[in-house]
């Protein structure tokens, strides 16, 4: 199908700009950035002086990584504000993850900053392809969670009309994008899954409806997926990246004429790829655990946060600033089966290469006495031209050969994996003692 192809005047100067003004800006900014955590969050005075390093040590951007990381456990032990470099006063919005694992981590912006947020998504939805005039459905949750409130101001802020549908109620989703017409969807790929379920339920085939561009985040997702999405839904499928504490979606996202990898926007995010093991940092190219530092935050500067997501830097294409390669894991979410390490995504490209199975799947780990076993779920598509024992063998030889464990596969009947309604996939049931 065709793209929508930027034209040149939608680029902001900086988009295009050379990589010795990308890289003075940066340090310009980086300097004030530590100089405020520095001066205004207690945490980060402790930390930079056990570390032996001040703010004016940055002499150029290689010296950061002089300075100590901060991890969501950090944020976690400075519940509710202590990581603020404001006032409380100051702080105009208020945004925190959902703390299923402990205490929430806690986000704030300034007016500056939700400003800064909505200018950076609405950078990202021309990217991906959108307009001013284009009706944008946005189905992430709203709430605590950053992904339907920065989806929102960031569509308002590219001149967009926005549908505030959030998460949830599956056929009225369906029934509002065959009302409302809208031209873009911005929701998680495994809901975007859900959403093209319904409409074949429902006898509709979600090719004929009126969306182009899928902006799609806040999970892993393959280019698998991308590709059955594309071919079942008749659009466009882009890869937004955020997280809520370096702001929220739009640190990253994907041009819609090269679909790439996401452009960091440098200009706000001073991205490093480090070892996970060791904490050095890596050269573009290498895979590792992704860090950022923001630039230009006033309520929540973050130096050195590590995401633990697993990626590489790639160099510019589309625009000036680097890439981010596909996200293939979280240093968290790796599941080390009987020495071999597994990432959801790897089952997930073979689940999805079989051609009749549905892309909802399940990977339930368990242990026998001393062995791990690995169980993957998976089901068939509505009128599959395939048994389940078949597509069962197939997948479980291929798992044996690219990712070197055995498992159980189970091929289910269509609609048998529970869907999610709002938020991320359940992809992994980890049942084995800690």
């Amino acid at each position: 199908m065709p793209v929508r192809h930027p034209a040149p005047g939608d680029l902001e100067p900086i988009e295009t700009a050379s990589r010795d003004e990308i890289a003075a800006l940066q340090l310009d900014r980086l300097r004030a950035s530590l100089r405020h955590a520095y001066a205004n969050v207690p945490h980060y005075r402790r930390a930079f002086d056990a570390r032996g390093v001040h703010p004016d040590d940055l002499r150029q951007l290689s010296d950061l990584a002089k300075f100590p990381f901060t991890t969501k456990a950090d944020l976690r032990d400075n519940y509710p504000y202590g990581m603020f470099a404001v006032p409380r006063e100051r702080v105009a919005r208020i945004h925190a993850s959902s703390g299923t694992t402990g205490k929430p981590t806690v986000v704030g912006y300034t007016r500056q900053d939700i400003d800064t947020w909505a200018d950076l998504v609405a950078r990202s939805i021309r990217a991906a392809g959108g307009r001013p005039g284009d009706t944008v459905h946005v189905a992430y949750g709203y709430g605590l969670f950053t992904g339907g409130l920065g989806a929102h101001y960031g569509a308002e802020r590219a001149g967009c009309t926005v549908i505030p549908v959030s998460g949830g109620q599956t056929e009225k989703q369906v029934q509002l994008i065959r009302d409302f017409r809208p031209d873009i969807i911005m929701v998680t790929p495994s809901y975007m899954q859900v959403i093209v379920e319904e409409f074949e339920r429902q006898g509709l085939d979600a090719r004929d409806s009126s969306l182009q561009l899928g902006i799609f985040g806040a999970e892993p997702w393959t280019e698998a997926m991308r590709a059955e999405i594309e071919a079942r839904a008749g659009l466009d499928a882009v890869d937004i990246y955020g997280l809520s504490e370096v702001m929220g979606p739009g640190v990253a996202s994907e041009c819609v004429e090269s679909k790439d990898g996401p452009v960091v926007w440098e200009d706000h995010f001073y991205p490093e790829v480090i070892d996970p093991e060791t904490g050095e940092a890596l050269p573009d190219g290498a895979e590792g655990e992704l860090v950022f530092t923001t630039l230009t935050k006033e309520a929540l500067p973050i130096v050195r946060y590590r995401t633990r997501d697993l990626t590489r830097l790639l160099p510019p294409t589309s625009r000036a600033f680097r890439r981010m390669g596909k996200i293939v894991g979280r240093s968290d979410d790796m599941l080390i089966v009987r020495g071999v390490n597994v990432f959801p995504t790897q089952i997930e490209e073979i689940v999805l290469g079989h051609g009749r199975l549905s892309g909802q799947y399940q990977i339930v780990v368990s242990r026998d006495g001393l062995l791990d076993e690995v169980r993957v779920r998976c089901e068939l598509q509505p009128g599959a031209d395939t048994t389940a024992a078949d597509a069962a063998g197939w997948v479980q030889q291929r798992i044996k050969t690219l990712v070197g464990i055995s498992t159980r596969v189970e091929v289910l009947q269509p609609d048998s994996i529970e869907r999610t309604l709002v938020g991320k996939a359940r992809r992994v049931i980890d049942q084995r003692p800690r």
